[in-house]
């Protein structure tokens, strides 16, 4: 499956240092994991965890999930030799933390021929997201709203109010790029109501998925990102509808008491599109 055209409803983040989670991680239905060198390893963990994640993925087993590697931020003692390992893993991507600036993307690529990602959780890098995103390398953006709420000294909200504009701003940045772009994590992992709420919430804005901390979590974030019926339904109605009206000279049609134009059919395909994805994740 295209990098590009992958589902990213449920993204996982899995500690690269332990044995037994990276191999959890092949049976689970997520549709991308994010093999973390970075917060969940500790110091004395992560020159070794580099060699543990090298050889789990290099055995393989986790299907069509995209597979991505945070590394470690280029400041750090461990970034750039993190970079130039993941460079050799049989890996999709290449996560790096706190990106604030392109700067820090170019620095990254002279590591690594690999998909760039960049997390976004800092204040300088939402003010930076639309030049980050403009990145010829990038090809998708994580939102880190723990780190972002502790920069901003925001309060955790349901509504998620001081994250709004963060969120938002990121958003147009990564669609204005054509880049993939996933919401930050849910902290109350036994809480699948407020998860449920708050993938809705990230669906309803644009996010492509969300990212996860527990495996608990894969279900609700699946279903919360993928169509429903009632949304392949009427997409595939509004298809067959224009093209009706297409072959009968005319531009606009007429669904459920609602007009249809070109506009609403590209959105139907991509509904559709996004169906079958999910789909062949499942075969």
């Amino acid at each position: 499956m295209d990098l590009s055209t992958r589902p990213y409803r449920s993204v996982l983040y899995i500690p690269g240092s332990k044995d037994r989670a990276l191999d959890k991680a092949r049976s689970l239905p997520v549709d991308a994991i994010i093999f973390d060198l970075e917060d969940a390893v500790s110091p004395a963990e992560k020159p070794a965890a580099r060699d543990t994640l090298t050889a789990a993925l290099a055995t393989g087993g986790y299907g069509k999930r995209t597979r991505i590697v945070r590394i470690n931020g280029l400041d750090t003692q461990w970034g750039a030799d993190d970079a130039r390992a993941a460079d050799a893993m049989d890996c999709d991507a290449v996560l790096l933390p706190k990106v604030e600036s392109p700067d820090q993307l170019d620095a990254l690529a002279r590591h690594t021929d690999k998909p760039l990602w960049a997390m976004m959780e800092t204040p300088r890098g939402m003010s930076n997201a639309a030049a980050i995103g403009a990145h010829p390398r990038l090809g998708g953006m994580v939102m880190g709203t723990n780190d972002l709420a502790k920069e901003l000294n925001a309060r955790f909200r349901a509504d998620r109010l001081p994250m709004l504009t963060a969120l938002s701003l990121c958003l147009l940045a990564a669609k204005a790029a054509g880049c993939v772009i996933v919401d930050g994590v849910y902290n109350a992992f036994k809480d699948d109501v407020g998860l449920a709420a708050e993938c809705d919430q990230g669906r309803d804005m644009g996010f492509d998925g969300k990212t996860l901390i527990h495996p608990a979590q894969v279900d609700v974030a699946n279903a919360a990102f993928a169509p429903t019926e009632a949304e392949i339904d009427i997409a595939r109605r509004q298809i067959a509808a224009y093209q009706e009206a297409e072959a009968a000279g005319q531009g606009v049609a007429v669904v459920d008491g609602r007009i249809v134009e070109n506009l609403h059919v590209v959105t139907a395909r991509s509904i559709l599109a996004r169906a079958e994805a999910i789909a062949a994740m499942g075969a």
